[in-house]
């Protein structure tokens, strides 16, 4: 039975959906969904109440079978800031089916409304969805917990202009109806719910890959993602049969919050991993280790979320590292570990928030989406690997993945499971891991094992050679990957002045990048350097991008600067409203939201 979750008011143990019937029409004009969600029980109890999580959706009516079915009571509890209301639903102890007329609000938090002027084709307009969390509830009403599966069909009517696709069997083409029909016959937690609707096209890259993007961004992307097919070849000779038929990507407009969403059959990825070099597509690795880890074994809970995204860094990196050798890899492993540090520090070394197993209850479960979760995990996965071997390791995820496919896991039974699939095999072997420390303890245990990179080794040497007077025009740079020169400029001295960050421009051309990571890693020293050529360049980042792992440190660095807060307030102003609510709702505390 599903484990309790502190972020949902389902009650499956009681009632549990198992199957969904959705049925949708998309209204632009009014930002709102509207039509029926027809839900499949098990009542395991004979309950007479199904408990199903909602926020401000407009509950028509609830019937008991279809829609020719007769009305069944109903009542919402208190609006809670972060869960939304308990919808609560009478039914009978024989109750196998139960639908619910029902439309969103145009603010519905899931719901990305973008106007032509906020695509890339600047034509049409565009909807996506953001689930993930608990804003599954905030467009369908469901039990909202990653402990709770079920299967899914759908019907969703869109303008006749555009194409719909959902975590789902998708079309390739547009259908001249509008209406397009869909179905997931492997089960999924709400949070794995999704739908974009705009003008999009589809190209194929195999038998079971391909793109899907507006067509001003599709030839740019299929070249991006050429070795897409080489990636799910790769993970299953790590980790076993992809088991959901296909793996297709979506490159969504520039808000999207995120780097990817790991919809089942339909990744979502953000515009800005289009470097033109295939540089940045470890993120696309990361959203299909998710097929994985997190789509086939799910975290219980969002307390538990480090058993999806430590497992899913570590398998990315491998991917990575089949596709294009250690070294490489090993400079993903660097900036990761980079990363944990840095959350550690800004968290606080003690601090409960930077152990594995998180105590979320009472607070938005996205204040658990760090570096902690995915980097420290990974590192304890690592440091597995550094005891035991790759091949010891890699059969007992290849099982752990066979064994409870489809299934969620929470960190005490996988705790319990590692002992007596690996760590009992070997006496000692879990003092020398330090389980207890990685997984309830704050920071990382002493005796981790050191990360480093042979190639970042070369790029510390030509940042220590510059910082010795060489004129940066004279560096041996042409054979650097992005992930180099995102190295180089955090290794830079703090503060730098002026003068040096005009020179670096001018021999490398950071203002003019094309590379969003870069950029990223480029800004905050223009920032703190008072360096004016690069505010038009930053302007029209942040007014353009929506990735708030990009947002959060430009805004932290304006804020830091004098006279920053006025800037970074218009500045947000201006952007907000490209921005999606998962962003918005970051940095309306951090920045203050617009009067």
């Amino acid at each position: 039975m599903p484990t309790p979750d502190p972020h949902s008011y389902a009650r499956p143990t009681d009632v549990q959906v198992r199957h969904l019937a959705l049925e949708l029409q998309v209204d632009f004009a009014s930002r709102t969904l509207a039509g029926h969600a027809t839900w499949t029980l098990d009542n395991h109890t004979g309950a007479t109440d199904l408990w199903l999580d909602a926020r401000h959706l407009e509950i028509e009516a609830v019937l008991l079978g279809g829609l020719d079915g007769e009305h069944t009571p109903f009542e919402t509890g208190a609006d809670d800031t972060v869960l939304g209301q308990a919808l609560r639903v009478s039914i009978r102890p024989d109750t196998t089916t139960v639908t619910l007329r029902y439309r969103t609000t145009p603010g519905a938090a899931a719901l990305q409304w973008l106007t032509p002027e906020q695509t890339a084709g600047r034509q049409h307009p565009f909807l996506f969805t953001q689930s993930q969390a608990i804003l599954a509830r905030t467009w369908i009403p469901c039990q909202d917990s990653p402990g709770i599966r079920f299967t899914y069909e759908a019907r969703v009517r869109v303008p006749a202009e555009l194409l719909a696709l959902m975590s789902a069997e998708n079309p390739q083409a547009r259908s001249a109806s509008g209406q397009y029909s869909f179905r997931m016959d492997q089960p999924i937690p709400a949070y794995l719910m999704a739908l974009a609707v705009g003008d999009v096209e589809f190209t194929p890259l195999s038998t079971r890959t391909g793109i899907y993007a507006e067509p001003v961004t599709l030839p740019a992307a299929t070249r991006e993602f050429v070795d897409l097919e080489k990636m799910v070849g790769a993970a299953e000779q790590l980790y076993g049969p992809y088991r959901w038929d296909r793996y297709d990507l979506l490159v969504l407009p520039p808000s999207f919050p995120f780097g990817g969403m790991e919809n089942p059959r339909l990744t979502f990825v953000t515009p800005t991993i289009l470097a033109g070099d295939r540089s940045l597509t470890s993120l696309v690795a990361h959203e299909l280790a998710h097929s994985w880890s997190g789509n086939l074994v799910t975290n219980a809970t969002w307390n538990d979320f480090w058993l999806n995204e430590g497992f899913t860094v570590y398998f990315e990196r491998r991917i990575m590292e089949k596709l294009y050798g250690r070294p490489y890899a090993d400079m993903l492993q660097v900036l990761g570990h980079t990363g944990l540090l840095h959350t550690i520090a800004e968290l606080g070394a003690d601090s409960k928030d930077t152990h594995l197993h998180l105590d979320l209850a009472g607070r938005d479960p996205d204040e658990g989406l760090n570096e902690i979760a995915y980097e420290k995990g990974d590192y304890l996965l690592l440091t597995l690997e550094h005891l035991v071997g790759r091949e010891k390791l890699d059969s007992f995820i290849k099982e752990y993945f066979a064994r409870h496919s489809f299934q969620s896991m929470d960190t005490a039974s996988f705790v319990a499971y590692l002992r007596r699939e690996l760590l009992d095999q070997e006496p000692g072997l879990e003092e020398q891991l330090q389980l207890d420390a990685w997984i309830n303890g704050p920071g990382i245990p002493a005796g981790a094992p050191p990360v480093s990179s042979a190639r970042f080794t070369a790029v510390d040497d030509a940042l220590r050679t510059w910082q010795q007077g060489t004129p940066a025009a004279e560096l041996a740079v042409s054979e650097w990957s992005s992930h180099e020169w995102v190295h180089f400029l955090h290794g830079l001295p703090k503060p730098i002045s002026r003068e040096r960050v005009q020179e670096l421009d001018d021999a490398f051309h950071f203002t003019q990048s094309g590379n969003a990571e870069i950029l990223a890693a480029w800004f905050p020293l223009t920032i703190a350097a008072g360096y004016a050529p690069a505010a038009g360049a930053l302007h029209q980042f942040l007014t353009h991008v929506g990735r708030r792992k990009f947002l959060v440190p430009l805004y932290k660095a304006l804020l830091s600067a004098p006279g920053g807060r006025e800037k970074a307030q218009a500045l947000y102003a201006e952007a907000r409203p490209n921005y999606h609510s998962v962003a918005t709702s970051t940095f309306d505390v951090l920045v203050g939201r617009p009067a």
